[in-house]
Parts: C-alpha cells; structure tokens; sequence
C-alpha cells in the first residue's frame, strides 16, 4: 500500500490542468516541493504556505479579476481536479529510463480516499466537552512541537502501486516472480513518482484546502479587527456554506471553541451546557444527549463484521469466542528455504589482532592522522581529534582509572568492571576518548543519553540496566556534569531507579599522566566482554547487550569488507555515535581503518538539515551515515544551496534501510539530488539490530553485485504472513526494497516467529536470524531471555537442525527474495497480532497520516501500539494534534482515520486519542518513546484532548448472550425433588422463637410502656442528643419526655381539632422534639409520619419531597419547628412548591402547660401505629403502614437479638425518619429502657470524629451507623488516628459497631473501617452489617459479641464470607470459589437473623422454595412485618403480594413477604447459641436495580467497582443503561485535563471483568452522583439528569 514517502510534493496539488504543470519551470516544481514539505512538518503556517505558494505561481496562472492569485488557485485546482483522474500522467516529458508512473506514492492516499468513500453515510456522534477542557493545557501548545521523527516515523506519508512488470505475471513455482526488478540505474524517478499527498488530504475534494484558506482569513479578520470578511466571490458557493459554523465564532471566542447557540452543524455541540432540562434556543435538538445515543445506536445498528460463529456455551462457563482461521486465507506455497551463506571473510595479511592494536598502532605511526571532527551548532568545525591524541588520552584515562580511584585504600575498578558513559550528542570527541580509555583499562563501558530531568521516558529503565550491570562510576565531561539536575548537596541528583554512582570528568585535571615505565595491556582478541549497549525492548524494558573483543573485532572486519573501507578515508556520520550503526562505523570500523569521521551533532541537523550534505561536499567524504529521516530534512532545506555536489560519495548508507518506509526517502533523495551528482547507485540501506549488529548491507557498486530489488507486496498476504503480489485491490500494497546481502561471514535464516523456530517456506514471511562470529553474545544477566534469543537452533520442517551453530534472531520481519537478497517488511517490536492477523505498526501510522496529511496532526508525532484487552491484542493510536485544529476538525479526522484503517488492513482501531501537542514522551533522539507512550496510556497519564474509543468494532470475541431457552422452565415441584434427590435442603433459616424467649400474655402499646417507665423510673435518662461541639445539646429522661409529649397531645386536639386516626406529619431536625411529637401523636390518637427536613440551601430539590410524602400520606397537619416553619412558607419555598397548598402547620416550639383530658388508647393491636416513608435508590417514593403489634414487636426483637436493658447505653448515628434508623431513635430505647446517645449525621459535616469521639467519651458497648457514616470516618480520619489517640479516643470498649443497609454488605469499607480504627483499639471482630428492606426494616442484625458473653456462649457465630464466581451470578447461580480465584467476589453473611423472623430463598418466576445456596428472590414471614404499602408513589401497580404472598409448592400455608432482594441461604459448618447449625443469608442485590444485558443479570455495583479500582481519580461511579446501552458516569477526582485518561480504562476494565461494551463514558465532578441518607446511590435520578443535560459533565464519550 503505502510508501512513506517525502520528497516532491507535487503532483496531487497542481493539477490546474496539464498544461500549467508542464510549463512550470523545473525551479519552481522543487521550490513547491519544498514548501509542502515545509507545511507538513509544521515549519509554516497553512496561511503562510498559502502566500509562497501563490506568488511562485501567479506568473503562470490567468488572473481571475479581482480575488487573490492563491485562493483563486485553489479554485481552479478544486475544479479541474474533479476533472482530472488522480493518476493523469503529467510528466509525458521523463527520461526513457524513468520509473513506470504507476511506481507513485499517491496510491495509499488514493486508497485511502477509495476506503472513505464508502462511509460518506455514517455519522456518528461527536463527543461533548466542557469548556475549560477545550483550552489546551500544553505551555507549548501553541509552538510545533520538535517535528523530529525518529527512523520509524519516516517521510510524511506516501503510497505506491505496483511497477508493471516487464512480462506479463507467469505462475512460477519460483519466488521470482513476486518481484519487479528495477534495474540499480534507472531508480532515478521522474518528480512524480515519489509525491506525497498534498496536505489538504482527498485529492478530489481539493476544495477543502480551499475553505482553510477562507477559515483562516475569516477567522482572524474577525478576531482581529471585527470587520466584514472579505470578498470571496470567486470561491464556490459550496465551500463558503461548510465552513460557516465554523467561522462564525462569537466575538473574542476562537474558532473552534464556539457557542452552542451558533454551532449548527448536525453532530451536535460542545459548547456550553444548557440549565437544567431546558435547551437553549438556537441549539439544535440534536444536540440533546438522548438524540445522540439514538446517533450512536443509529451507527451500532449496521452490521459490521460477518456474523459470528455459534458459541458453544456451557453450564457455567462463559466461553469467549476464540477466532477461527479463515479456510480461504492464503497459506505459504514455496518450498522451504535453505539458509543463505554470506561472502568468506576475507583473509588479510596484516589484520590486527584486536582493535586497540589498531589504534597503538596508528596511534604511533600516523599521530597526525586526523581521526575524528567535532562541530558546533553553527556548523564550524570546533575540534579535530589525531590519532596520536585519542592514543595519549586514552591511555592517560585507562591509567588514572585504574590507579587514582580508590575508596578505603582499595582500587575503586578493577579490570572487567561496568563504567557508565554518559555523554552528549554534541562531543563525540570527549566519547570517543572515554570509550577507548575503558577498553585500555580493561573496563567494560557502558554508553547511555544523558539524563536530563529525574523523570526521562525511559530512564527507570536505564537505572534498572545501571543497576543489574552492577556500574559504580559514570564517566562524562565538565560542562555536561555542570547540566545535570543536582541535589540540594550539590551532588548530581539521583535518578528514579538510578543506583548510586560516582561521577568523573574525564576533561578534568584529575587525569594525570602515566609514568614512562606503565604501559596498557593489549591482549588479542578475545571472549571477554568489551562493551554493552543497551536496547528498549516493545514493553519499554532495557535490556544490556554484551559484545566480546573478538565480536567487535570480527564486526570491524565484516564491515570493511562488505564496504570496501580503506585507510584514509572520509566519512560523514549523522547518527548517534554512542551505540547501533553510529557507533559501529564512526567509532570502531572507523578507527581499525584510520579513517577521518566528520561528526554530524543532532543539534546541528536540527538547526540545518543540509549540514551533512554540506559537509559531504566540504570534505569530499566517501562515505556518509544517515537515517532516512535526514535525507527527508535536507529535501526542507535544499533551495538554499545550489553549489553543493555529492559527486565523491560512493556510498550512502541508510542506517534504517529496514524500515519498509525508507524507500520513499531514499527515492525522493534521489530525485532532488541526482542533479547535483549523487549517483543512484551509492545509495545503500542495510538492516540492523543490536542483538546481531548488522545483519545485510546493499554494496557499493564497485563490488559488481546484482541489481536491487523492489518488491510490491499484497498487505493483505502480509497480515497472514504470506508474500503475494496483490492482485485484487491494487490499493493496500507495500513496496518494500532490498537491504542487500547478507554480512561476510554470515549464515542467514528465516524461521517462524511463534513457537518452534522451523525455517519458513520461501514465500513466509519470519523473523530473520543470523549466525556469525560479529553478533552480540548475551544479555547482560538475563540467561532465561538470552537462551531464547541468542541461541536458538532453527529446525527443518523434519525437526531436524539446519546447523550445531546457535542462531541469534534480529527481531526484523522479512524474507529472502531473488538474487540473495534479505528484505525486511517491519520489525517484531512493531507487531501486532489481532486476531491470528499480523499487523505492523509503521503502516497503520502510515494509512493514518494519508487521511487529510498533516492538517490536523504532526508527522512524526504518531504512536501505533497494541494494548491486550479480553484475550487479544487491540490497536491504539496516539498523535498530537496540531493547536490550531477545532474539535470538529479533529473528531472528523479520527473518524476518517478510523474508516481507513478498517477498509485498508481490515482490522478495527480499538481506541484513537489526540493529545495536545509536545506532550507525548520522546526518544533521546526525536521521534517518539512507543512504551513510555503505552505505559502512560494503561496508567491513564497520557492526558489526551480527543479520544474516540470503537470496542464495539474491534471486540468481535465476547462470550455469547445468553438465552432463556422456551419451553424448557424447569416447574416449582420437579425443582424440590431435583433437590431432594441430590440432597440439598430447602433453603430456609429463622431467628430463635420468640414465644420462648418471654412471657407474651401482656401485650405493649408503645404509648404504655412510656407512661409506665414515667411513673416506674421517672428520672431515668433515655436520651441524649449530642451537638458537633459533642457537648449535650439536650436530654430526657423518661418522665420528661412523658411530660412532653402530653403537651403535643393538647396542641393536636385543642389548636390543630385533628380527629383519631389523622395522619400527621412531623418535620422536625433529629433531636428530641421529633421522639415527643411522635409520641404526642400516639397520646392523641394521630398517625405520625416522620418526614426529612427540607435542605435551607438546596430548597429546589429538597423541598419537593418534603410536598410529596404530606401529600401522598394525606397528612392533614404538619408539626413542625418555628424556623422550619418560616422556611416552608418562604419566598425561596414558593419558587419550588406551592406553598398556598400546605395543610395546617404548628409549631411545636411554645407549648402550653396542659395535660390532655386522656390518652388514647387503639381498640386492637392491629390499628395502624404510624406511617414510615423513604425513597428507594430506583427513585419510587414508598411508604409501609405499621400496625401497633408490629411496632412492639419490632422492638421486642430487637431488645432480645442486642440484650438491651435500662443498664445499657448505646450510640447511634443514623438519620431518624426511616426503617431502622427511626426504631432505633424513637421506639427501641422506650421499649427497652436503654439510654440512647443520639448523634445527628449532619453534625459530622463540621467535625468528623465526633460519633467515634462520643463512643469512646461514654464507653459504648453497642453502637449503630450508616455506609456513609462510616465512609466519612474512613476518609475524614484516615491519616488523624494518631491525633485522636492523643485526644484519648480510645475504641476498645466497643463490643459491637452496626451497620444499618437495605443492601449488600459493602465488604471492602467495613474492612478499610476495621483496620485504620485497629490504631484505636477497635477489635476487628467489633464491625457488623444488618439488612432490611421495605417489607421488613431490621431482618438480619449481627451484634457481635465478644468477651464475656461470648465465651458463655449466648452469641452467636462470627459472621462469614463466602466467595462466589462473579460470572455464574451473572446467570442467577452462585458457584462457591476459593478466595483468590478470577473472577471471584466476596460476599459477607448479612447479619444473624433476628428472633421470630423466618427467611426462605424463593424463584422469582415459579415462586417455588429454592435449595440451599441457590440464588432466589429473599422472602420473609415475621410478626414485624409492615403490613402493606400506604401508597406508592409514582408505581400505584407494585403488587399487594409484596406483603401477603405463599409458595407455589412446599409449604403453601404461611404467609411471606416478598423483600425484591436476591440472595441465598448457604448451612455453614458453625453452631449457633441453640446448638443448631447455623445458617447464613447474603443478600446478593436489590432485583429493582439490576440490569438486564446480554440475556444476563447484572449487579451495578459490581461493575462499579471495577471501574472505580481502575484509576486512582475515580472517586465515585454509577452505572445505568438507556435502551441497550450500558452508560459509566464516574466523579473525577483530580485536574480536568485526566477526563479523557479515564475513557479508554473504563471501556478496558469492564470489558475484561464483565465481558460488556460501555455505550457511553460521563466524566463528573465529585458530588455529582446522587447518593441518598443511607450512602446508597440515586442511578435513576442520575439517569433523569444525563438525560436532560443537567450533569454539566466534564466529557461525554460514545463508544463506537
């Protein structure tokens, strides 16, 4: 498909017709070349680029009257290249040895736009992002960034097609045919054939170039001086319409950041949020987040991908789709390969027996040879190194190493020990000298960059190298140690991972000079390690590769031979000299041949990208050593010079001639600088790795080889590891060239890269291996992986080994072609395998810079890599978006990025992230650090500014859903005797029986048992409420509190005339005055229905509830204080309620001294004794009628299961209006006579430690709180433990700390609570759960009871917690697993289940009893159950079997109450205090909240907590779906600018843990999940608010 190509730009662009372009001037075509190249490396401004462009064009274009030469330009090119087919050969002109026009590199773009045709429909809807977000956070934002590319990230992307082959295609059963020759002397190319798409992007759509010229003139006439645009008339009419929303930004507003009021383009808008439910005018309606969720679902609903197979689907497991290869995809046909045998290594005379003899000898004999010169960032030659000065550095160095170090009198190195170099890329002379000192001394040296900050991508890594190398002692210069980043010592600063390191100059005047009589040994040849160059593996680990005397020697030899090096030469080095090709040549071969290298700093290149060249032609240089991202940078800067020839180089080597981009370079080179005597020939790419140093180098023509090669390859038969010439598409090819010829004296092999190293068959592409004496010998202290690389045995398809001689594999991908010659298609460390599909890095970045070529993105600034997501491996790309590009623009182009990769590599992009520009980590040498990228990536740090995430494309192997099979229900009775037969019990548990237990003849009336404890024990204290100093706010005894409540009585009758058996509510604060009035009401005969406060500061939301419970419990009179009084009738309240339509409000603050003329007393125990409303977490307001029996009976229980006497205190701190909370505040301490410490939850908001402070201050035994209690105190006190110790809290008196819930235990908080109060001697036994629900408030509590008691044995066990297969849940089972084990989620026992309470598991479709530990629907038969609902409001239809409902089967005769809570009864090995064995219920989750997805039953807390596990940001999340969609909102807890990090972890984690594809990601603020009294959240609410925009979200992501 592609070829990455660079040089002149043109022919795409200038398409005015072919008449304009011929009669262009050979000069201009290149100054237009070089303008484009400008542009795309971001070195001028579109707008920029647009003037140059006209003026050299208007002397040969017609003027249109009156419009501006460059736009009228564009005009013409918008037109005729409608017109005009892309492909119109142009250069009829070209020299008869010119390459075929179809050898073009606008092919990938044209493939590229062919792909993008097809999805013109499909829209999709753009993401929506809070304001503050769009300001990119980058400093250098808006710089370009340092466009350096590093080799991979060659030539702004180009195309090409196929070279027609001389005969017409003949089936050989040789491979030769896959290949077109091209004849080494006509690869010059006319300027066609090696253009790169023109950065306006779709050749045929050139109009768009067009409207970024307008934007631009509009956008910054508008900004800067508020006039009129100007006139445009010779532009379509067409263009103007699209870019008008763009550009009508408000006044002072950017483009690109508008208003929403003024977007009015069809994906909807980012700009700001609406108010609450109402959209603002001007927006359109699609805007609204329901219409893009229908957008989203609009997308889902086409079928992307074949259907998939049928899954086989077992009882339990959920198996995940393992793809099957394709029967029709291509298999390797050739015959098996036989290794290649390189040329003998040549014998010669006078060999030195090891480099350093080489370096005596040249050293002595030739002291003046110029060995090595250094330049300045101006160019000029600062320094030139003799040879005979690098001998008597050297040697001065080795000498003051190994003497003049020492630490405690011993010799701080010894011969073989590690020295770290670390020097700059700008003194090679100063390495140089180092790198031979140590291999004087015997010292093995270790090169590495320069640390520049203590957090370099990478440079843990490096430390961890340093480390394991065992290096005590870095060797650098003076001005570079002064650089480094320094502790307050004034020591240079240890780095993150870095071991400790003593630091050496080696230009300082410590280096003395050795006496006469010292001279360094200089052995041959040998084993022993000379120097270790270190190597960042794909996962971004470092790894030491160690190279012998003799490797390196033979190296050198290798070298000269294959390239011909002679003594004196001169050659021109631009690469890093510290290690790889840089330092093989200009370093070592270098010296063994005494040739003068010329030093070519990157900081130079940067400043000029001609330097090289111009140092070529200065010095008359041989040989020149780049990359081919330097022959790309000198294309940027050549016009300048037209003086300069490149006649005397004989070879040009390309040091990345691997990468299969390279071509495109070295073809565009070509071009351009055939003119100034380059000769087609020299050009010579050779193929590397570090393990096996140079693997095949092309030789200079003066060797007499064969022709290169071109091979153009089906990418397609690639991705399956096959070589085909493509013959369907023509689109997706890759041309690839040749490296030339294996190395003297090497054996080359191609073997399987998975499993055996068998040799491939001629026409497989494998992983290149070679075996020599001039490859690296191991890794450093990595035995394991250097067996596995440096020793492998290829094998024959008999199993039997080619050779005894080990093989070293190169990690390059590629293949023998004809002729000998190695072609590498990509490397191992670019490899991605989706799917059993084989995929490279390189040209996925390559299909993504032909959509629309640097407008929106830089070049070099794209990150390709895989990340493993549910059993296989998923793309990620990562580019850095240009400043100026609006959102619109970006989200567009990712879009069509997305289109392009899945039509030209058939594999889908899982996710695609534009991060602001110079953020992204970078190599020491430009171009970009992949791992670090990766790294930060599955960290959530790389902080993108547009991410679109497309699992639902990519994730093809999810398990499949589940369905209820029809017909085959399994009845209620066959059930009982399945489970009889198998032998499991009926699962069913009750608490010990009440009749037992106590005398029962008399029964109680709370309003009795008050009176009584008035007259028994008058002045016993009950309650006392404490403020958030933790002073008593206030008290009663139980005579008070009598006293008290008569007043209220006489207030009902006299002042408010209430008749028996009128509802009354009562909104009061927590406090005392709520516990009177409720029993004011019982005195008076008046039902009282307890109902929260409305919120002073939140009336909006707050009041409206308060409205609804007077209302739906038709309360006739509301009791209430003076100052809430005022609220409920304040201006405030009016705005939220009408407030004309309370019914009769009395205050309760004054009360007359009277006592009532009697106390009522009800005519059975079956009249209803109050009211309790609450709201459930699905948003239904309920509330359940309890009758005086169940009230006594409720607190009967509740004093047997906690042991509560008048004796007792304990401490509460709950919300009293409902459930437990309220029987604890206002039944239980009158019914049992304990004295209750009330402690208002509001009050913690101003002093956290106040509940635990007043537990430890009173010595509670028991005590009762909420999750969210609990919760504050875990995060509020966390780190105070030991300031509370030191105010003497001290927690050991607390035998047992309740948690009251109507839902699952939350396992992890209780646990968290336990271990930081341990401090203050809570015992971890202490902490216990309860459950209850509507039917039933208090049907578990656990008081754990320890010491005394508990070795009598009254208490019962401790509770238990099982752990269950999360995905058998999933399918209502509950599979028992070991702790530990995947997929396992733990499950705490609910509490012991109280007296007189009977639990049974039933089906919640046959209503059949369950067996034991089966997941069924928890019902419950107790005497303190409600007695049915009053009125639910908002559900009128919630059935009355709720409360009154019986088993299908079994025992048909009691009566139970159905509680909507899945759970199961497991029989535990435990006793309880009866003997009995005990059975425990854990409650599952409540059916109300589930989720139905995928045939199978979710439980959002548990996919919350894997999200909230995923990054530490996520400080809450709620989970919800709308119509199929699963949507994930979490509370950002953290910088705005993290939003977009959590997107792509949220879609990972849910899919790996719960096999679901997240629809939609909602980034919030903290607090903006509605979380209810008791800590549980409000998903529905939430659900009310996403829909009607009324989160204001920091991002709203869609998932494609």
């Amino acid at each position: 498909m592609a070829e990455r190509g660079s040089a002149g730009l043109l022919t795409v662009v200038l398409e005015p017709g072919p008449a304009v372009a011929m009669t262009l001037p050979a000069e201009v075509r290149e100054k237009l070349a070089e303008l484009e190249l400008e542009l795309s490396e971001g070195d001028i401004t579109q707008k920029g680029y647009e003037k140059k462009r006209g003026k050299l064009l208007s002397p040969y274009i017609p003027q249109i009257q009156g419009v501006d030469p460059s736009l009228q330009l564009e005009h013409r090119i918008q037109t005729s290249s409608q017109a005009a087919p892309v492909g119109s050969k142009q250069n009829k002109s070209r020299a008869p040895n010119a390459r075929d026009e179809r050898f073009r590199s606008d092919l990938h773009t044209e493939a590229v736009q062919a792909a993008l045709a097809k999805y013109k429909e499909r829209k999709m809807p753009m993401p929506s992002k809070r304001r503050s977000v769009l300001v990119q956070s980058s400093v250098e934002a808006c710089t370009p960034p340092d466009t350096s590319s590093a080799s991979e990230d060659e030539g702004s992307l180009r195309r090409q097609g196929r070279i027609a082959s001389s005969t017409p295609y003949q089936a050989h059963p040789n491979v030769e045919h896959w290949f077109n020759r091209v004849i080494q002397g006509s690869s010059t190319s006319s300027s066609a054939s090696s253009t790169s798409s023109h950065p306006g992007g779709r050749p045929h759509a050139a109009n768009s170039a067009a409207n970024t010229v307008l934007a631009d003139l509009m956008a910054h006439t508008h900004l800067d001086n508020h006039s009129a645009p100007p006139d445009v008339t010779g532009l379509s009419e067409r263009s103007m319409h699209a870019e008008r929303p763009q550009v009508a930004s408000v006044r002072g507003h950017p483009r690109g950041f508008n208003h929403a009021s003024v977007m009015e383009t069809g994906d909807g808008f980012h700009g700001k949020r609406s108010g609450i439910g109402a959209v603002p005018e001007g927006v359109p309606v699609n805007s609204r987040v329901s219409s893009k969720i229908q957008q989203l679902l609009n997308t889902l609903k086409r079928p992307k991908r074949p259907p998939l197979r049928e899954f086989f689907v077992d009882d339990f497991e959920e198996l995940l789709d393992v793809q099957q290869p394709d029967p029709n995809q291509p298999k390797p046909e050739g015959t098996q390969m036989s290794p290649l045998e390189g040329d003998p290594l040549g014998v010669v005379t006078n060999w030195p027996p090891a480099l350093l003899a080489s370096l005596q000898r040249w050293g002595t004999m030739y002291p003046k040879s110029p060995c090595l010169t250094a330049l300045d960032n101006a160019g000029k030659a600062v320094y030139t190194l003799t040879y005979g000065k690098l001998w008597t550095r050297s040697q001065k160095l080795a000498y003051t190493l190994l003497n003049k170090l020492s630490s405690r009198n011993e010799p701080l190195l010894r011969p073989g020990d590690r020295v770290a170099l670390v020097f700059p890329n700008n003194d090679p002379v100063m390495f140089m000298v180092a790198f031979y000192g140590c291999l004087l001394a015997e010292l093995v040296p270790v090169p590495i960059e320069v640390p520049l900050t203590r957090k370099d991508a990478g440079s843990q890594q490096i430390g961890f190298l340093l480390g394991s190398c065992g290096v005590t002692l870095a060797l650098t210069t003076d001005a570079c140690q002064k650089g480094l980043p320094k502790a307050q010592t004034g020591e240079v600063a240890t780095f993150k991972g870095w071991p400790r390191l003593l630091w050496f100059v080696t230009d300082g005047k410590h280096v003395v000079k050795p006496p006469k009589d010292w001279h360094p040994p200089i052995r041959d040849a040998s084993n022993e390690i000379a120097y270790i160059e270190y190597k960042t593996s794909k996962e971004g680990s470092t790894m030491g590769i160690t190279i012998s005397h003799a490797a390196m020697l033979s190296h050198c030899h290798a070298l000269t031979q294959a390239c011909g090096y002679t003594e004196g030469e001169t050659i021109t080095n631009v690469l890093d000299f510290k290690r790889d090709a840089g330092l093989w040549h200009a370093v070592l071969a270098s010296v063994m041949n005494r040739m003068h290298v010329i030093s070519i700093p990157y900081s130079l290149m940067k400043v000029n990208p001609l330097s090289w060249i111009q140092k070529v032609h200065t010095y008359k240089a041989r040989v020149a050593v780049v990359k081919s991202r330097d022959m790309h940078w000198s294309l940027l800067a050549q016009r300048d010079q037209r003086d300069i020839s490149l006649i005397s180089l004989r070879m040009l080597i390309v040091a990345d001639g691997a990468n299969p981009w390279s071509i495109s370079s070295c073809d565009a080179f070509l071009n351009v600088f055939q003119s100034r005597g380059l000769r087609p020939e020299v050009i010579c790419p050779c193929a590397s790795s570090p393990e096996s140093m140079t693997v095949a180098i092309r030789r200079p023509p003066e060797m007499g080889i064969p022709p290169p090669g071109k091979a153009v390859l089906s990418m397609s038969g690639l991705s399956h590891g096959v070589i085909r010439v493509d013959t369907e598409e023509k689109l997706s090819v890759l041309t690839v060239q040749d490296v030339g010829q294996a190395m003297p004296g090497a054996r080359v092999c191609v073997v399987r890269v998975e499993g055996t190293p068998y040799l491939c068959q001629t026409d497989e592409v494998g992983e290149i291996c070679v075996s020599s004496g001039t490859i690296g010998v191991a890794y450093y202290g990595l035995p394991g992986m250097t067996k596995n690389i440096f020793e492998t045995i290829p094998v024959t398809s008999s199993g039997s080994p080619i050779s005894d001689r080990p093989f070293t594999r190169t990690s390059l991908m590629g293949f023998i072609g004809p002729d000998n010659l190695v072609f590498v298609v990509g490397k191992m460390d670019g490899l991605m395998v989706v799917s059993g599909r084989r995929h490279n890095a390189d040209d996925v970045v390559a299909t993504a810079l032909a959509v629309e070529p640097m407008k929106f993105v830089y070049r070099g600034r794209i990150a390709v890599f895989s990340v493993s997501v549910l059993h296989d491996e998923r793309i990620v790309v990562v580019a850095e978006q240009r400043p100026d590009a609006s959102e619109e623009d970006s989200f567009q182009w990712m879009s069509r990025v997305l289109q392009a990769i899945d039509s030209i590599h058939q594999v889908g992009v899982y996710c695609l992230a534009l991060v602001p520009a110079n953020t992204l980590p970078k190599a020491p040498l430009g171009g970009i650090h992949i791992s670090e990228t990766k790294q930060r990536f599955l960290e959530g740090a790389l902080h993108p500014c547009n991410v679109l995430m497309c699992p639902h494309t990519c994730v093809t192997n999810l398990p499949k859903p589940r369905q209820k099979q029809p017909g085959t229900e399994v009845g209620p009775a066959s059930m009982i005797v399945g489970n009889l037969v198998a032998g499991k019990r009926i699962a069913q548990a009750c608490g010990r029986d009440v009749a037992q237990l106590e005398d029962n003849d008399q029964f109680l009336y709370m309003q009795d048992v008050l009176q009584w404890r008035a007259q028994a024990t008058p002045d016993h204290p009950l309650f006392l409420l404490l403020n958030a100093k933790g002073t008593v706010a206030s008290a009663a005894s139980c005579l008070q509190l009598h006293k008290r409540a008569e007043r209220v009585a006489v207030v009902l009758m006299e002042k408010g005339r209430l008749n028996t058996g009128d509802h009354v509510a009562l909104v009061y604060p927590p406090g005392i005055d709520l516990i009177a009035s409720f029993y004011g009401c019982l005195y008076a005969g008046c039902v009282p229905v307890t109902v929260r406060p409305p919120h002073p500061q939140n009336l909006a939301t707050t009041l409206p509830t308060v409205k609804m419970i007077v209302e739906v419990s038709k309360s006739v009179c509301i009791l209430t204080t003076q100052a809430i009084m005022k609220l409920l009738k304040s201006k405030e309240a009016a705005a939220a309620v009408d407030v004309k339509t309370w019914p009769l409000v009395l205050d309760t603050d004054d009360l007359p001294r009277k006592r009532p003329l009697q106390i009522y007393k009800p005519p059975t125990p079956e009249m209803l004794a109050y009211l309790d409303f609450s709201v459930s977490t699905t948003g239904i307001l309920a509330g359940v009628k309890m009758s005086h029996a169940a009230t006594s009976a409720l607190c009967r229980s509740i004093k047997l299961q906690c042991e509560l006497y008048p004796s007792r205190q304990i401490a509460i701190c709950l919300d009293p209006y409902c459930g437990l909370g309220f029987a604890l505040w206002c039944l239980c301490s009158v019914y049992s006579g304990h004295q209750s410490i009330l402690v208002p939850p509001l009050e913690l908001e101003t002093n956290v430690s106040l509940w635990l402070s007043a537990v430890s201050q009173y010595k509670v035994r028991v005590t009762f709180c909420s999750y969210s209690i609990m919760e504050m105190c875990t995060k509020g006190l966390g780190a105070q433990t030991e300031a509370l110790r030191l105010r003497n809290v001290n927690l050991s008196c607390v035998r047992t700390c309740m948690v009251v819930a109507e839902e699952r235990p939350r396992i992890t908080l209780t646990q968290s609570f336990s271990k930081i109060f341990k401090d203050l001697g809570l015992s971890p036994r202490a902490v216990s759960t309860t459950f209850g629900c509507r039917v039933n408030v208090a049907i578990c509590l656990q008081p754990n009871r320890l010491g005394k008691l508990a070795e009598q044995g009254t208490a019962g066990p401790d509770p238990t917690t099982v752990y269950v297969d999360m995905r058998a849940l999933r399918h209502d089972r509950v599979r028992l697993v070991e702790r530990g084990s995947p997929h396992s989620l733990p499950l705490m026992e609910s509490g012991k289940i109280l007296p007189g309470v009977k639990v049974i598991i039933a089906n919640t479709e046959t209503k059949g009893p369950l067996g034991d530990s089966h997941l069924g629907e928890v019902w419950v038969s107790s005497p303190h159950n409600a007695t049915g609902y009053y009125t639910v409001y908002g559900e009128e239809a919630l059935h009355a079997d709720h409360f009154n409902t019986k088993l299908s089967f079994g025992d048909t005769q009691t009566v139970w109450a159905r509680t909507g809570y899945l759970g199961f009864l497991r029989r535990t090995e435990l006793t309880d205090a009866s003997g009995e064995r005990h059975d425990a219920l854990y409650v599952v989750g409540s059916l109300d909240e589930t989720l139905e997805l995928r045939g199978m039953r979710y439980h959002p807390i548990d996919i919350e907590t894997s999200v909230i596990r995923s990054h530490k940001s996520i400080a809450e999340c709620a989970v919800f779906t709308w119509t199929n969609l699963l949507v994930v909102v979490v509370e950002l807890e953290g910088p705005e600018q993290e939003a977009l990090d959590l997107v792509a972890l949220v879609t990972n984690v849910v899919l790996e843990e719960h096999y679901l594809i997240v629809g939609v990601v909602v980034v919030v603020d903290p607090g903006v999940i509605p979380i209810n009294s008791r800590g549980e959240k409000q998903r529905m609410h939430l659900r009310d608010g996403f829909l009607a925009d009324q989160l204001d979200p920091i991002y709203v992501a869609y998932n494609m």
